[in-house]
């Protein structure tokens, strides 16, 4: 986190467990982002796996945005899926409720459905404030061509952020050809240095990263310039 605030990042996702896709940030760094000068935005994710959830997963999250509430954070981040991997509305509904008060972004349970445009309207109907996307592929430059019909399907009602393999690499054309003004990205880098003992007994993986923040500096200058250039 502090890395990418002294980087110049304008929002953070706060996330524990970024080697599943990250998971619910427990409370101790819930109450340290909660001094950051910056928004962020905790994802509610009580699990690994799919984003299908039972009551008790329900109940974790119910739990968790309360949370985050207290702490007095920007923000959420959310998602559910019914079986058929299209959204799973009443779940999502009394998510949305449960955040009266609370930005509100829903994530890549969306690059599941099997009707990315529904989907989309479902999203502009639950009131979130923007859909982390990689187009329905893997990464999200892999998701360019569906990006940008998500973008001009949406319009200014909702934002599309691209989310999903997004690097100093790949940045500048995401945003130029799909005309976001948003992007989504871990701004990471190798951990040189592992504790091979520690890995031996699993309590380390083999390999794990860091958000740097001359990443994060960098990828903030080019979108800035990208962003200049445009007007």
């Amino acid at each position: 986190m502090a890395a990418a605030i002294a980087g110049g990042a304008n929002r953070i996702e706060l996330c524990a467990a970024l080697d599943v896709g990250g998971l619910t940030p427990p409370p101790g760094m819930i109450a340290l982002a909660a001094r950051a000068p910056i928004p962020v935005y905790a994802i509610i994710r009580p699990r690994a796996g799919s984003f299908v959830y039972d009551a008790d997963n329900e109940a974790a999250m119910m739990a968790d945005i309360d949370a985050v509430r207290a702490a007095g954070l920007a923000g959420v981040v959310i998602g559910a899926s019914r079986p058929d991997m299209t959204l799973d509305m009443p779940l999502l509904k009394r998510l949305m409720a449960q955040s009266q008060g609370l930005g509100v972004t829903l994530h890549r349970a969306f690059d599941l459905v099997p009707d990315p445009f529904e989907a989309l309207e479902q999203a502009i109907e639950l009131g979130v404030e923007r859909v982390l996307t990689s187009g329905l592929k893997v990464s999200g430059p892999e998701g360019i061509d569906m990006l940008t019909m998500l973008v001009e399907r949406a319009g200014d009602r909702v934002s599309i952020m691209p989310g999903g393999g997004i690097n100093i690499a790949t940045v500048e054309r995401v945003v130029r050809e799909t005309g976001v003004h948003e992007v989504h990205s871990s701004c990471r880098r190798p951990v040189e240095g592992k504790d091979e003992r520690a890995v031996a007994f699993g309590f380390q993986a083999p390999a794990s990263h860091e958000t740097s923040s001359e990443i994060v500096r960098q990828m903030r200058g080019l979108l800035d310039e990208l962003e200049v250039a445009r007007d």
